[in-house]
C-alpha cells in the first residue's frame, strides 16, 4: 500500500524493523510477494481485468492489492496452494472494510485460478511489454536503441530476483563466509565481488563489522574505474569528491583504494546523510560527511577526482527496483538530463586542471547518459572525454577485474570510449560509466 500510494519505496520497507522480526522463511515470503507482484503488476492487472463483470470499473486501491497478491500466487508461485491463496486474499480485503468485494475478489480469484494458463508472445512492442510486465513506451525506447533481443534481455532481467552480490575486504573472508554454511560463486567482473548462491550474509559477523558487504557487481565496477583514474597522484595530496555519495558503497570503495587520500562524501537529503554518517563513522578521521546540493559546489579547482553517480531514472535497476516502471514518465527524462547535466559541469568546475570526473548512471536511457556527456562538452572547452579501455586494462593488469571480465567489458565500450553495461550482459544493474578530463 505504500509503494502504491508513493509514500515509500519497496527496498527500504524490505529492511525496516517489522520485516526484520519476521522469522526467516516469512521474511522470504513477504519479500517475494511485494517484489513479485511489483512486477509483474502490468500482466497481472491486464489478467484481473478481463476476468470483471466491469473490466474499466475502478476499483479500491485495498482490494486491487488483494487481487494482485492472490493472482501472482495463482499463477507465479508452485509452493502455495490455490485455496490458501484465495482465502487470504479475500480476508485481506474484509480486514480492509470491504466486506461487499470479497465476495468479487473470490469469484474473480477463483476463475484466474481455473482458467488455462496464457502463453504471451513477444514479437511486437505490445507483446513484449505484456509479457514481460513493463511499459510499453520503455519497450519501444530499448528496441529502438539496442535491437530487439536486447530488449528482449533486459525485459526478462527485469522481471527475476538478482542474486546478491558481495565484496569481500580480504580472501580470508570468503574461507569465513563458507564456514558459515554461505555458498558463494566467483563475480563475472571483478576477483573482489562474489555472487551468494544460498545461505544468509547479513547475519554473519564479517557482515556486521564490515569486512564484507553488499554491493551490485557493476556499482563496485564504477568506483574502481574511478579510483583507477586517480592512481597516479601522490596519494598524500590528493583529494577526492564523490559528490551524490548516498549510500555509501562507491565511498567505502574509493577509500579503500586510496588510504591516504581526503575524500569529501556529499548528500543533499538529510535523512540520507545520517545514513550516510553513519556507515562512513569508522573513517571519520578522512572522510567528510557534507550536507549540499551537487549542483551547487562552491570550490573552485579543488579536487583531483570527483565521482558524479548522479540522481537518474534507474532503468537498470528494474529487477532490483520493480515499482520504478510505474512511477516513471517519459517527460521525467528531460528533467533528471537538466539535473544531471547541472551535475556534471559543477563537478568539472571543482576538479583541478589535469583531474577526472567519472560520470556514472544507474539509467539505460541516452538521454541520461551519452547526451549529458555531450552537452556539457559542448559548453565546457577545457574538458574531454578520455576513453575507458586502457583503464580496463589497468584494473585487468592489477588483478582487480578478471581476463574474461576485461574482453566482455571491451565489448561494452561505446564509439566514444565510455561503458554501457545492459543489466541482461552480466546479471548485474545497468549502468553507464563516463571518464572526463579537466584539461586547463
Amino acid at each position: 500500500m505504500a509503494v502504491e500510494r508513493g509514500q515509500s519505496h519497496s527496498d527500504d520497507l524490505l529492511r525496516d524493523k517489522a520485516v526484520n522480526a519476521l522469522s526467516a522463511t516469512d521474511r522470504n515470503l513477504a519479500t517475494a510477494l511485494v517484489l513479485g507482484v511489483l512486477r509483474w503488476q502490468i500482466q497481472l492487472d491486464r489478467q484481473i481485468r478481463v476476468l470483471l463483470s466491469r473490466p474499466n470499473a475502478k476499483l479500491d486501491t485495498e482490494v486491487l492489492i488483494a487481487l494482485r497478491m492472490g493472482a501472482f500466487q495463482l499463477l507465479h508461485m508452485d509452493r502455495i496452494p490455490a485455496r490458501a491463496s484465495i482465502d487470504e486474499s479475500v480476508e485481506l480485503a474484509k480486514q480492509a472494510g470491504h466486506h461487499f468485494a470479497s465476495g468479487m475478489v473470490n469469484a474473480v480469484l477463483r476463475k484466474l485460478g481455473a482458467a488455462p494458463r496464457v502463453d504471451f508472445s513477444e514479437e511486437s512492442i505490445v507483446d513484449l511489454a505484456l509479457a514481460q510486465a513493463h511499459p510499453a513506451w520503455m519497450v519501444e525506447r530499448w528496441i529502438n536503441f539496442y535491437g530487439l533481443d536486447a530488449a528482449q534481455a533486459i525485459c526478462r532481467h527485469g522481471q527475476s530476483q538478482p542474486v546478491p552480490t558481495i565484496r569481500l575486504a580480504s580472501p580470508a573472508v570468503e574461507a569465513e563466509l563458507r564456514a558459515a554454511d554461505i555458498a558463494l560463486e566467483p563475480g563475472q567482473l571483478l576477483t573482489a565481488a562474489r555472487s551468494v548462491v544460498s545461505g544468509d550474509v547479513t547475519s554473519t559477523e564479517a557482515f556486521r563489522e564490515g569486512r564484507v558487504r553488499l554491493q551490485d557487481e557493476g556499482s563496485q565496477l564504477v568506483a574502481e574505474l574511478a579510483a583507477c583514474a586517480s592512481e597516479n597522484l601522490d596519494q598524500n595530496e590528493k583529494k577526492i569528491l564523490d559528490a551524490c555519495a548516498a549510500p555509501g558503497g562507491k565511498t567505502l570503495l574509493l577509500a579503500e583504494r586510496n588510504p591516504e587520500a581526503r575524500i569529501v562524501a556529499m548528500e543533499s537529503s538529510e535523512p540520507r546523510l545520517e545514513q550516510l554518517q553513519k556507515r562512513l563513522a569508522p573513517h571519520a578521521a578522512r572522510i567528510e560527511c557534507r550536507l549540499a546540493d551537487a549542483t551547487a559546489l562552491t570550490e573552485d579547482s579543488a579536487f583531483d577526482l570527483v565521482l558524479a553517480d548522479v540522481p537518474c531514472s534507474g532503468t537498470g535497476t528494474l529487477g532490483r527496483n520493480p515499482e520504478i516502471r510505474h512511477r516513471l514518465h517519459p517527460d521525467d527524462l528531460s528533467r533528471h538530463a537538466e539535473r544531471q547535466r547541472a551535475i556534471l559541469a559543477a563537478a568539472l568546475r571543482a576538479l583541478r586542471p589535469g583531474g577526472h570526473v567519472v560520470y556514472s548512471t544507474c539509467s539505460l536511457e541516452p538521454e541520461e547518459n551519452e547526451q549529458v556527456v555531450a552537452a556539457v562538452l559542448t559548453a565546457t572547452p577545457n574538458a574531454r572525454a578520455v576513453p575507458l579501455e586502457a583503464r580496463i586494462d589497468a584494473l585487468l593488469g592489477k588483478g582487480i577485474v578478471t581476463e574474461n571480465g576485461a574482453q566482455r567489458l571491451r565489448d561494452c565500450l561505446t564509439h566514444e570510449g565510455a561503458l554501457r553495461l545492459l543489466p541482461s550482459r552480466f546479471g548485474t544493474d545497468g549502468f553507464f560509466i563516463a571518464l572526463i578530463e579537466r584539461t586547463a
